[in-house]
């Protein structure tokens, strides 16, 4: 939508970071077989982003629908081979490999509750993270 934006360009993308500016990647790619998560974790391995985050309607990864199972357990931490494994509704699988394969950590995350992203962000303990090793207690 270049009215309101401008399209991706990796090099532009890296040029606005390394200037300290904010690089907001929304919308997919484009592309027939891509979902935003894919896209989203695409763009985020090729910026060579710190971490891939999904702000979304849930507060992180559960072990079931918290929205069906009022005793659903939510995970602070999980791995990428756990979360394909239990067929976690976390992302599309294609997301979760390509960040796994890529060992780009993510984390989901409510953005509907206040300062969720900026606490992220800054390194709180908020949602889910996965990354490729267990963490230790």
């Amino acid at each position: 939508i270049p009215s309101v934006c401008e399209s991706f360009i990796r090099r532009r993308a890296i040029r606005h970071l390394e200037k300290g500016r904010i690089v907001i990647l929304v919308g997919g790619t484009g592309n027939p077989f891509f979902t935003t998560d894919s896209g989203a974790s695409l763009r985020a391995i090729e910026i060579q982003a710190d971490i891939m985050i999904k702000a979304t309607k849930v507060d992180g990864v559960y072990d079931s629908d918290p929205m069906k199972n009022p005793n659903a357990l939510r995970f602070e931490h999980l791995t990428y081979n756990h979360a394909l494994d239990q067929r976690l509704a976390v992302m599309d699988a294609t997301a979760i490999v390509l960040c796994r394969d890529q060992n780009m950590p993510m984390m989901v995350i409510d953005i509907h509750a206040t300062n969720n992203l900026v606490r992220a962000i800054q390194g709180e303990p908020v949602g889910t993270l996965v990354t490729a090793e267990e963490l230790l207690k």
